[in-house]
């Protein structure tokens, strides 16, 4: 509910701190007191388009703050965690605007879109006037109010499940019959690729292994004689380098006894000289007879790489996809020779899908058309005292052809009034008038009042151009309506005002040549006395205050 309204420098409200509680709230003053003004303000704070009149004449900027705190679980704290903003226990909406036009707004403190302030803000309240129905004048929200007020949620969900099967059904078949479409267009381009590469049949990594082959093969005959001349200089002849320190590692030896140890290190160094030159002629004549330059190979390795690099200049890709689209064409040339089972096995499952939709959707026309039998009812007990006993309220149902339907099911649901007897009946906005209208909504409000979403709903001179028992009728659903939720109302009306659980009085003061809009809870005298000016106009009698009294006692 709406715990706390702060009002800043918007047209004539200089500062106001309104706090509210549960139930039915009450706000009344003369006619241009500035009530107007303060739902104005509020519905900026949810989201509604503001301009640069709303910030008050000499004042820079102006700000409204509106602090909810709904029941844990509401709607508006999943909303708000999908846009990545943390909330708990409070939501706090705030718009800025400056004198220029500009505004700004915030909720719990971070910046937000007016897109995303208003579909939070219409989360949290529902305003009702002659002319904002929200949602209850609109055919479109008709269906989910009617299948909320009849708890069809297990039966929509089965529903939305069975069109989304049928939806993907058609959608698979309809892709697969593009494709095969297309390739049909193409079917003697793909037989002849399919043909070309499975002959060519490239392989993963291919082209990488040959290139590097090519690479080796064209350099093997300049390595191999350059490694002749190695194995020569390391072991070929007198000045061979192994036969050379063999020689010195010998003379070493014969000196060693007369050096007395001062030549022993030199001998083992000859030694292992000797051993390394010897592995290193082993090493080089292996890579040596390794490396015989074979033309014929070479010329085969370049044949398949340029063959490979032609293929994927031809089909557009990269040598290394060439594996894959040899893989992908066949499967669509299969595809295509198995075009005739698959389309007919698509379009049994397509039918099939069809059929369960449509009989989930008669189960959800079944309930519907239960539920429309009891608002019906519901709403015409309520019509009654409101002075529209002879309105006729009907719910009209329309039957959608199943192309037609969607995840709600296959049903138009409209609500509809006449309000004199034997007119027909038409859409709400169509055949009732302002005060009408009013009335109507307020009935359609207590007749759903255990399914509504919002957790405040305010009323806006719901009571215009009716009085006595009717304005007391309303009065009373008023309060009923405050049982299940917050409600503010705006009324002109003694024996609605008298209903309320909180009265708030607005009015305007005049100071220093400045005129500004007030608002002040009143307590019981002043309760008293507001309903009492009410009854009887500027001049307040004690006959008007004996009936407010009979009034406030009334509601106790």
């Amino acid at each position: 509910m709406l715990t706390q309204l702060s009002i800043r420098d918007i047209v004539l409200i200089e500062r106001l701190d309104l706090a509210l509680e549960g139930g039915l709230n009450v706000l009344t003053g003369e006619t241009g007191a500035g009530k107007s003004i303060l739902l104005d303000a509020l519905q900026v704070a949810l989201g509604r388009r503001s301009d640069r009149a709303a910030v008050r004449q000499g004042a820079a900027h102006g700000a409204v703050t509106a602090v909810f705190e709904p029941a844990a679980g509401h709607a508006a704290f999943a909303l708000l965690a999908e846009n990545g903003i943390e909330a708990e226990g409070e939501i706090i909406l705030r718009r800025t605007m400056a004198a220029d036009g500009k505004s700004r707004a915030f909720i719990n403190d971070q910046p937000v879109g007016a897109a995303l302030l208003r579909e939070v803000g219409d989360a949290l309240v529902e305003l009702h006037g002659q002319n904002d129905g929200r949602g209850l004048l609109s055919a479109s929200a008709h269906r989910a109010l009617l299948d909320a007020f009849g708890g069809h949620d297990r039966t929509l969900g089965d529903t939305e499940a069975a069109w989304r099967a049928w939806r993907t059904a058609q959608d698979e078949a309809e892709a697969f019959a593009a494709e095969m479409a297309a390739a049909r267009a193409d079917a003697e381009f793909l037989a002849a690729a399919v043909s070309e590469l499975r002959k060519l049949a490239p392989e993963d990594g291919e082209e990488e292994r040959l290139a590097q082959e090519r690479a080796l093969l064209m350099s093997s005959e300049k390595i191999a004689g350059e490694l002749g001349g190695i194995v020569e200089l390391l072991g070929g002849g007198d000045r061979a380098v192994d036969t050379r320190l063999t020689a010195a590692s010998r003379r070493v030896e014969r000196l060693k006894p007369q050096a007395m140890g001062r030549l022993d290190a030199a001998a083992d160094a000859l030694e292992r000289a000797v051993a390394e030159a010897t592995e290193a002629r082993a090493q080089a004549e292996a890579a040596l007879e390794g490396l015989n330059f074979d033309p014929r190979r070479l010329e085969a390795v370049e044949a398949r790489l340029f063959a490979l690099r032609g293929a994927a200049r031809k089909f557009k890709v990269q040598v290394h996809d060439l594996p894959r689209l040899t893989a992908d064409l066949a499967d669509r040339a299969q595809a295509l020779a198995d075009a005739e089972t698959r389309t007919a096995k698509l379009a049994r499952a397509v039918a099939a899908a069809r059929e369960a939709y449509v009989k989930a959707a008669a189960a959800l026309t079944d309930r519907r058309k239960v539920a429309a039998a009891k608002l019906e009812t519901a709403v015409s007990r309520e019509l009654k005292p409101l002075k529209l006993d002879k309105a006729k309220f009907a719910i009209g149902l329309s039957a959608l052809a199943p192309e037609e339907g969607g995840p709600a099911g296959l049903d138009a649901v409209e609500f509809q009034i006449a309000t004199n007897p034997g007119a027909p009946m038409g859409a709400l906005t169509k055949i009732a008038s302002g005060g009408e209208l009013a009335r109507v909504i307020l009935a359609l409000k207590v007749a759903l009042a255990e399914r509504g979403t919002a957790p405040t709903l305010i009323f806006d001179e719901v009571d215009q151009g009716i009085g006595g028992a009717v304005a007391d009728a309303v009065g009373a659903r008023l309060a009923r309506l405050g049982r299940q939720a917050q409600v503010l109302v705006v009324t002109h009306s003694p024996q609605v005002a008298a209903r309320g659980e909180r009265h708030f009085r607005i009015a305007k003061k005049t100071a220093g040549g400045v005129t500004l809009t007030q608002v002040a809870p009143l307590d019981d005298e002043g309760r008293r006395e507001e309903i009492a000016r009410m009854l009887s106009g500027a001049s307040v009698t004690a006959e008007a205050r004996a009936a407010a009294e009979t009034l406030l006692a009334a509601r106790s």
